[in-house]
């Protein structure tokens, strides 16, 4: 027979003393990197939600002006542009799941058990590298491509849905196998193919660190290659036609700020996934992952999104007041 505690589990000593350790395990919990990553994915939220605004403002003008009817037909597309941007972010928040403060909400959540913590880790991989990703950087391509086109047609939307999905679908379709079915199949060495890392594990409470397959990176790192030419190519176009210089170095800054950010992701996941877990900070690693990302979520809606909203309604107002000045 095993001898029990002397001191009683329901006692007062033992509640205080669990109280106390929880209320220590979660400063400890609460990093830097997590509450800067949350700081940013609160930003880029903000800055979606007022660039849809924005968008719909413009389409309400846009009904009013006669100026404006031919610039409102992509408004749709921008609208999924920021949407898939939001919902980007938004994962990256399943990466960090002890930023929910359960001490404060302790009716309503309870700290995920290391399970349930693999399983948002390996869901965040997949739908970040295998959806909301490829799909805003797709939608980001379309967007460009279409801007060279003089006539844009009406079914723009159907068309920019049927191009997201053809693409994203067997991204996505790659990343679920491989993150969570492959290594049931095939036996495998485990950088292949493991997306996290254990840290201050006591039975069965602990922090599951997010890390990246090399797999994974392997899957984003094609599509990166291939998508860098196809938009770089796709702005050599438009810069070919453009006359405004302005415009051009908009288009240059895009240019640059999309290859930096897709080039740095590659390289820091094939990075994080070569070196062994004990060796790099991967709180500090995903943060960057995110930081790459979100520059180029963010110079794309405003150069995609915000700023061409804002000339159209500034040279609708300039109309408006030769109109005035006409009928005086």
């Amino acid at each position: 027979m095993v001898e029990e505690s002397s001191i009683p589990v329901s006692s007062p000593l033992a509640s205080s003393t669990l109280s106390q350790s929880l209320v220590s395990n979660i400063i400890l919990l609460f990093s830097i990197a997590d509450l800067t990553t949350l700081t940013f994915i609160s930003s880029i939220l903000l800055l979606s939600f007022f660039s849809i605004f924005f968008i719909l403002h413009f389409r309400l003008k846009s009904h009013q002006s006669q100026h404006l009817k031919d610039f409102n037909s992509l408004y749709t597309v921008r609208i999924l542009f920021v949407s898939f941007i939001s919902f980007w972010a938004i994962n990256d928040i399943l990466r960090l799941p002890y930023l929910i403060p359960p001490y404060f909400l302790s009716f309503l959540y309870k700290f995920p058990s290391l399970s349930q913590q693999v399983n948002l880790c390996k869901a965040h991989i997949v739908l970040s590298q295998g959806f909301f990703q490829p799909g805003f950087l797709i939608i980001l391509l379309f967007l460009v491509n279409i801007s060279a086109k003089k006539k844009i047609k009406k079914n723009i939307f159907c068309r920019a849905i049927l191009v997201l999905f053809s693409v994203c679908i067997p991204l996505l379709a790659l990343q679920i196998f491989f993150i969570f079915f492959s290594t049931r199949l095939i036996n495998y060495p485990e950088i292949l193919f493991r997306g996290f890392q254990l840290n201050g594990v006591d039975g069965n409470i602990g922090k599951v660190i997010c890390t990246y397959p090399l797999m994974s990176t392997i899957v984003f790192a094609i599509f990166g290659i291939i998508y860098m030419i196809l938009f770089t190519s796709a702005c050599w176009k438009v810069c070919s036609i453009v006359i405004n210089k302005g415009l051009r170095v908009r288009i240059y800054l895009l240019v640059i700020t999309v290859l930096f950010s897709v080039s740095a992701q590659i390289l820091i996941l094939t990075a994080s996934a070569l070196w062994k877990s004990h060796e790099l900070p991967f709180d500090w690693l995903g943060f960057v992952v995110f930081l790459s990302g979100l520059l180029c979520a963010v110079v794309g809606e405003g150069i995609l999104v915000i700023k061409p909203i804002a000339d159209a309604l500034a040279v609708d107002s300039q109309f408006y007041r030769c109109d005035n000045d006409y009928r005086l």
